[in-house]
């Protein structure tokens, strides 16, 4: 019972770890690319838009699109290693 607790603390420990990453990079994409370093990044261009521009109004979105995806793949992953589905 203690070594099945242990293996959910640690299955947990891992997805929160996941979770952090992933709102970082979403962070970074978004808040940084888009907001702080949109001056230097609308001097390169992106389909005709300023790539500033590009990352405020679409980048952030199709990054958490992609880290929605990412998420899945590294749960199903976590899933496995911890056997959750076996039960």
């Amino acid at each position: 019972m203690e070594q099945q607790k242990q293996r959910m603390k640690d299955y947990w420990r891992k997805n929160i770890k996941t979770v952090l990453i992933l709102l970082s990079i979403w962070f970074v994409v978004s808040f940084g690319f888009g907001i702080l370093l949109a001056e230097p990044l609308n001097s390169i261009k992106l389909g005709g838009f300023k790539l500033g521009f590009w990352f405020a109004q679409q980048g952030s979105i199709f990054t958490f699109v992609i880290l929605i995806f990412v998420y899945v793949y590294r749960m199903n992953q976590l899933d496995e290693e911890f056997d959750v589905n076996e039960k």
